[in-house]
């Protein structure tokens, strides 16, 4: 698949429901979500009682609405109901306050899930918001490339931040080290060449999956490709020297070898722009999951008349 076909694929996913990617396991995560916010007595549940209420998720800060079926699972399994105002994608305008969505259940159950469920919504939504900052950005600059996260995740909350990326439209790149074969400095190293450690991972990893090879250098990226990787990654090279090797690599491979060239390492937001270029296929990042900030929601229970 060509980088511009897979970005295609990306945006065709958002008209989607995302939530059926998910897979059949995911909501087993949400109990142990619980068991860490009320591991034992609920004092301040107590007082409030088993009165049926609603309450209004309001978003209070600009950004993506993401993380919908995992914020509605939450409220299931204490036994409440959401109705959601708003597609998820939503972006909210910034400095409004948007009615999101409505929360029915018993006071008691409704206060059980809302640290929960803020706080995931929250730090979904702001993967989300990066993402399409990111991806927009890219699109401006008239690049067709692949715009992708990383497996930098938190422990525990990877498919959440994962789907967090899809809904802002950009690839979630590897999901685990059993998705894509990914050869870094330390395998490298580790093993004693690019050439044979290639060759010794795609005897076990067979026909199906991708090699991509974090290299150096150009002459790191040539020997990766003779090898028979099918990416190379340009890791922590910027400027001339990126967009150079990039072009070298391509003019010397065309028609002989097919592979896709990604650029890599400390990308930010301000510095996206110049690691766009004709012979960069995928532009990989922490930034859109990593040290960003949350969308801001708020649950209210509503006053009874």
């Amino acid at each position: 698949m060509s980088a511009e076909l897979a970005l295609q694929s990306t945006d065709l996913a958002l008209g989607q429901n995302l939530a059926h990617l998910l897979p059949p396991s995911w909501k087993e995560v949400i109990p142990s979500w619980f068991a860490e916010d009320t591991p034992s007595f609920d004092w301040a549940g107590f007082v409030v009682g088993e009165d049926e209420q609603e309450a209004i998720l309001w978003g209070k800060s600009g950004g993506i609405v993401a993380g919908v079926p995992f914020f509605t699972a939450i409220f299931a399994y204490v036994n409440c109901t959401v109705e959601w105002l708003v597609p998820e994608g939503t972006a909210i305008p910034e400095g409004s306050k948007t009615k999101v969505a409505i929360v029915r259940g018993r006071a008691r159950e409704l206060l059980l899930g809302e640290r929960v469920g803020l706080n995931m919504l929250a730090r979904c939504s702001g993967i989300a918001t990066a993402s399409r900052k990111f991806r927009d950005i890219a699109r401006k600059e008239g690049w067709h490339g692949v715009v992708a996260g990383t497996r930098k995740t938190t422990p525990g909350f990877r498919l959440v931040e994962k789907y967090g990326m899809l809904v802002g439209g950009v690839d979630p790149h590897r999901h685990d080290l059993s998705s894509m074969v990914m050869l870094k400095d330390n395998h490298i190293w580790a093993h004693g060449s690019i050439t044979e450690a290639v060759k010794a991972v795609r005897r076990v990893a067979g026909f199906s999956l991708l090699v991509n090879v974090e290299c150096q250098s150009y002459d790191e990226a040539d020997e990766a490709i003779a090898a028979g990787a099918n990416i190379v990654m340009l890791d922590n090279i910027e400027g001339e020297s990126l967009h150079s090797a990039a072009k070298r690599l391509k003019d010397k491979w065309r028609g002989k070898r097919e592979f896709l060239i990604e650029t890599s390492g400390g990308i930010v937001e301000g510095s996206l722009a110049g690691h766009l270029g004709p012979d960069i296929d995928i532009l990989s990042t922490s930034a859109v999951h990593q040290g960003l900030g949350h969308v801001d929601f708020s649950l209210k229970i509503q006053p009874k008349k």
